[in-house]
Parts: structure tokens; C-alpha cells; sequence
């Protein structure tokens, strides 16, 4: 068996050497792509790097004495494996895949860690930040190609279901609230992230995926009066898609009070989607707490002040954010990208003590993430990750109802 880490350094370091117009990032993600999926499908990867992969791969088999090589069979390319220890992944490749898909604005992977649990194949993922996309191979042993608006979908591999929780801060309310302060666009009219709704569509278009699984703000629904959704909705019905959506509340799955919107389109419009019911009571905070944490997680007396002050001055005039104690017995409040700048949005009371900020890992269970999966070492960084994160356990749920759909519409096919 080959190592991950050490089979990547290797065929980067080689690829580099003999491919220089290659930049070193675009090498990451094509060699963590082809070992993921050893074909020649993967994007950027042309067939001289391919045949370069094969050939040193079969060396360093050769070294290990290993006997045959399984690239050599003649089978569909998601099927194909390599001998590949996965060391130190939580999350490995599904290597008997019953669907594929591909994770779009992947940001650390909260789609895919439901997808594979469903069986799915991750075929390509995309995620510009490099933060991001670093927490992403420490988990699931990929680097995301970057900027979605830079790839040919024609490179992209087919698929049976398109993931992808597209840029949401354009439709946020705090997003809206913030650009009009600024005199600067939202929704659509904000070019560097509205409109890479339009990118899916031209991936949909070229590929022509089975299921498309979105996922957005709430506030999208109501966004510039209904008229961005309108868009949304319109152009994925004028490509032949069913479109239903259900705005869903996480608190019962999560102690977060995290309202989302959850699309989900059906190619030729075999619709509507039923989407699981989630309902129960909300989960208290105090059931992820950790029982021992830092005093660094302990905000400042002057903070704390400040917090109030603040507090105090915007109740009076009806406007602008709050800080108080959260309640544990109730869930949190939503968990936002700038939640490590002064966490007043969840802060936890200490006897004796000035509140604390959470740690990296309660805000991976406010997500609902596993407790195997590596979080990025900076604080700043992890809770920004987390805050732009999906809940996990409400993706699973739409993805165990996706798989279903997917396996009863084999079916019909085969009676046919």
C-alpha cells in the first residue's frame, strides 16, 4: 500500500519538474483529483501528465513489490482504485460508489461528509479560499480546484448530482444591511459573488447532472422582493429542471438556531421533491459544551463592557446588533463567519468569570460535524470556516432522501 501524503508529494514534485507552465496550486488539486479518481478525466490533466502519473506510480508500486496496478482495467473510471493507504484521512474516498456528485463553493466539505455517507463519489470539487481548501485535504485528502469562474465546464467529469451552497453573504441580511451602509451592490448585482449562481448553470447546462442540491440564506427567498428567487427558480425550470425548496430550521438536528433555504431540482422535471419533515424540539447549547476550556477562550473585562455598552445604546435607538450570555438551555444563535472578531453573538456565562467565546470543536458540533474531522489550527480561521459552513445533519437528511430518488428512478429505468 502507498501512502497518500507521500504518494502526492512525489507525483507533485515530478509533475513540477517536467510540466513548469503548471502553477503549484492548479498540481495539488490535479493530483489529488487523479489519485482520488485515477482516469484521465480529471480537469487540467492532460494525457502526457496521465500516462506521467501512471508511469510513476507503477514505479513506486514496483519498489513496494506490489503486483498488478488497477488502472489497467478496463472499467468505468469512478470505479477505479489505486492501492492507497489513506493515513490520517477521516474521510476517504467511497470506493464501491453508488452515485456521483460534485461539490461546488465546497468550503470544508459539509456536503460531502453527507454525500459519501450515502455512497456518493466525489468526481470534482471547487473552493477558491486556501484556507478552506487546506481543512478540505486534511479531511478528505483532495485539494479543491479554486475559482469556479476560471474552470471550462466541459473539463468538468459527469456527475449525477451537482452540490453546491453558492456564495450566500450577497442575500444575507446582515450582507444587504452592510452593502447599502457601504453604497455598494447585493443579489445579483453584486458581481463577484451573485452572480456565480450563473457558473452552476453553465455546468448544468454542459453536464446535465440528475439532481441539483442547493443551499442558501433564508433572506434569498425574500431577496430584492422576490425577484432574485424568481430568477433562480425560472432560469433552472427554462433548462428542464423541477425546482422545490423548503426554508428549514436546524435547531431540532443542532443546538443553533440556523435557518436556511434548501433547493433541490430534478432533471426533466420529474418533481416536486418531498424534503424530510425535521421537526422536535430545539437542542439545548449546553449539550456540546466542553467541560474544560482555556481562560484564552475568556473575553476581556473591557470587552465585555464594550459589549454592554453597545448593547445598551443600540436597544435604545431599535437598531444594530446585541451582545448578552446565551441561554444554554435553549440553542445558540446562528454562527456567522465573523463570530471570532468578538463573539458577542454566542457568548458563554462562567462563574466568576467574564463570558468565554466557544471553542473550534463546539462550533463543530454546532454544525453538526463529526468529532473525527480535523479542524484548521487558527481560531480566526476555523471559526470563519465553520460560521460559512452548512449543518451537516440537515444535508444528510436531503441526501438520504436524494439517494432514494436516485435508487427508485434506477428502478423505473431497468423495468423499462
Amino acid at each position: 500500500m502507498l501512502k497518500y501524503k507521500e504518494l502526492k508529494l512525489a507525483l507533485e514534485e515530478f509533475l513540477l519538474e517536467d510540466f513548469p507552465h503548471a502553477e503549484g496550486d492548479e498540481i495539488e488539486a490535479i493530483v489529488t483529483h487523479w489519485l482520488q479518481t485515477p482516469s484521465k478525466k480529471v480537469p487540467f490533466l492532460t494525457a502526457s501528465m496521465h500516462e506521467y502519473c501512471v508511469s510513476r506510480v507503477q514505479s513506486l508500486l514496483a519498489e513496494s513489490e506490489e503486483e498488478r496496478f488497477l488502472i489497467k482495467q478496463p472499467v468505468p473510471a469512478y470505479r477505479f482504485s489505486l492501492p492507497i493507504e489513506w493515513t490520517n484521512i477521516p474521510f476517504p474516498p467511497v470506493q464501491h460508489p453508488s452515485f456521483t456528485f460534485i461539490d461546488l463553493f465546497a468550503g470544508i466539505g459539509g456536503f460531502r461528509i453527507a454525500m459519501q455517507e450515502q455512497g456518493g463519489k466525489c468526481v470534482f470539487s471547487s473552493e477558491w479560499d486556501p484556507h478552506a481548501q487546506k481543512t478540505y485535504e486534511a479531511n478528505f485528502g483532495e485539494v479543491p480546484y479554486g475559482d469556479i469562474r476560471k474552470i471550462n465546464e466541459k473539463e468538468i467529469p459527469d456527475h449525477d448530482i451537482l452540490c453546491a451552497g453558492f456564495p450566500c453573504q450577497p442575500f444575507s441580511l446582515a450582507g444587504v444591511s452592510a452593502r447599502n451602509a457601504l453604497h455598494t451592490a447585493h443579489g445579483f448585482a453584486c458581481e463577484t459573488q451573485g452572480t456565480l449562481f450563473f457558473d452552476i448553470v453553465r455546468i448544468v447546462k454542459e453536464k446535465r447532472p440528475r439532481v441539483l442540491f442547493l443551499e442558501n440564506v433564508k433572506n434569498l427567498v425574500g431577496h430584492d422582493e422576490g425577484k432574485t428567487f424568481s430568477v433562480i427558480r425560472n432560469t433552472i425550470e427554462s433548462i428542464g429542471y423541477s425546482f422545490s425548496y423548503k426554508v428549514i430550521d436546524a435547531s431540532p438536528l443542532v443546538p443553533q438556531k440556523r435557518v436556511r433555504c434548501y433547493m433541490v431540482c430534478l432533471r426533466d422535471g420529474k418533481g416536486p421533491f418531498d424534503f424530510p419533515v425535521i421537526s422536535g424540539p430545539p437542542i439545548p447549547l449546553r449539550t456540546i459544551l466542553e467541560k474544560e476550556v482555556d481562560d484564552s477562550y475568556t473575553i476581556s473585562a473591557k470587552l465585555w463592557q464594550g459589549h454592554k455598552r453597545r448593547t445598551k445604546n443600540n436597544l435604545a435607538r431599535g437598531t444594530g446588533f446585541t451582545a448578552f450570555c446565551a441561554d444554554l438551555d435553549k440553542p445558540a444563535n446562528t454562527l456567522v463567519a465573523r463570530y471570532g472578531k468578538d463573539g458577542k453573538e454566542c457568548l458563554i456565562p462562567q462563574k466568576s468569570k467574564t463570558p468565554r467565546m466557544l471553542t473550534p470543536r463546539e462550533c463543530a458540533r454546532l454544525q453538526g460535524f463529526p468529532e473525527s474531522f480535523i479542524i484548521a489550527p487558527g481560531k480566526t480561521t476555523a471559526y470563519r470556516q465553520f460560521g460559512n459552513s452548512v449543518a451537516v445533519p440537515v444535508i444528510r437528511l436531503i441526501a438520504e432522501e436524494i439517494a432514494t430518488h436516485l435508487r427508485q428512478n434506477k428502478k423505473e429505468r431497468t423495468k423499462k
